[in-house]
């Protein structure tokens, strides 16, 4: 099998940067595209990078890329890549993606099966099956995507599983939530260090008071669940052990935080009790039923962070104007407090009552929205804690 490999962590538009700056945090040089980061790395960077990348949606391997204008091209092109070093006799590898763009060919269902032919010959050839037998898929899966954009063809094998933001914690949810790995990223992209309080007004599920935690204690996202590579023959079960171990050694749980979720509705409040409780952090995360506009504190320095209830989340539009004014109006004492709210309507900083200092765009799924971001009036973190 092969000792270096290429691979792409995907990430939502907007979070490419975040993910980028993961990366080279544990120490793999990567270039930032759109939609995607570029790394390179060794079977270990399979499990460091699912285990550690907060941002990212999937890690996938980079099989090739060659051009292919015709379906004769691209059958060629696929069979040529080296798909035994990846594939083992029996291995089950379904074509679940093709995505064609500003391409010659762009029947993508054509562009599956063609691809699944190559596949199929250069296994057949190279472990000396007879072409009539077909090969048997009862192994482990190899998830295989086929992009061609403008007429190049790329071959990816995803090493995941579910999706990075399936960190396994959630054990319910409210509607439209925000995913994990966009609370994570938002959280990276805002001035919050865990030594500042953090306050999540309108927590629900629980997930930005969580990550948060996560963050704050260095614990791996990916801790708590298992990935597709995991059962792949030529991963060897020791080294992805001593990846996780070492991950447990980097744990600081004795690291105190000041964090808490609030919200209106008790039932909410519930759910993300029993989310902590499931990511192991009960007694991390304060939480508490309450109504935005009683949030009163001393403590200075810190951060608020809000997906408030918009779009098809909040059937009333009136209610939402009356929620943005009275957050504005809760926030006003709160000075050497930073916001940052995460919204998909546009006037909400007419409704809000003030400007944002910086805006940033994003898209939750397919929603494009925008995180405001207010900065507090700077206060040395060693003067907050003689206050506090």
């Amino acid at each position: 099998m092969k000792e270096k490999f290429t691979f792409v962590a995907t990430a939502a538009a907007g979070l490419e940067a975040v993910v980028g700056k993961e990366l080279r945090a544990l120490g793999y040089e990567c270039q930032v595209d759109n939609g995607k980061v570029r790394f390179q790395g060794g079977v270990r960077a399979i499990a460091e990078t699912n285990l550690w990348l907060r941002a990212a949606d999937r890690i996938k391997i980079v099989v090739g890329e060659f051009p292919a204008r015709t379906f004769e091209e691209l059958f060629q092109g696929v069979f040529a890549l080296d798909w035994e070093n990846y594939l083992p006799l029996g291995a089950s590898f379904p074509i679940s993606k093709a995505k064609c763009v500003r391409s010659k060919l762009h029947n993508e269902p054509s562009v599956q099966a063609i691809t699944k032919k190559a596949i199929v010959k250069k296994l057949q050839k190279h472990f000396h099956r007879p072409e009539e037998v077909p090969l048997m898929e009862s192994g482990p899966e190899y998830k295989i995507e086929i992009s061609i954009l403008k007429d190049k063809a790329t071959l990816l094998i995803d090493t995941s599983g579910s999706s990075l933001f399936k960190r396994g914690y959630r054990t319910e949810k409210g509607g439209a939530p925000i995913k994990e790995n966009m609370a994570a990223a938002i959280l990276e992209l805002s001035n919050w260090y865990p030594d500042k309080p953090l306050i999540d007004p309108t927590c629900g599920s629980g997930t930005f008071c969580i990550e948060a935690a996560l963050i704050g204690l260095n614990i791996a996202p990916g801790f708590n669940r298992d990935f597709a590579f995991e059962a792949w023959s030529w991963v060897d079960d020791n080294l992805v052990q001593s990846v996780r171990d070492e991950a447990e050694t980097k744990a600081h749980y004795d690291t105190e935080l000041d964090i808490m979720g609030c919200d209106i509705d008790a039932r909410m409040v519930a759910i993300a009790q029993n989310n902590a409780r499931e990511a192991g952090l009960e007694n991390v995360i304060k939480w508490k039923q309450m109504r935005l506009q009683d949030l009163k504190t001393d403590k200075i320095n810190g951060v608020i962070i809000s997906n408030p209830p918009y779009g098809e989340r909040l059937l009333d539009d009136k209610a939402v104007d009356i929620l943005y004014n009275e957050m504005g109006q809760t926030f006003v004492p709160l000075k050497t407090w930073s916001k940052f709210i995460l919204t998909s309507d546009e006037n909400f900083e007419i409704k809000y009552g003030t400007k944002a200092d910086k805006k940033r765009k994003l898209y939750n799924g397919t929603l494009r929205v925008d995180l405001y971001q207010y900065f507090g009036e700077r206060v040395r973190r060693s003067e907050a804690r003689k206050v506090n």
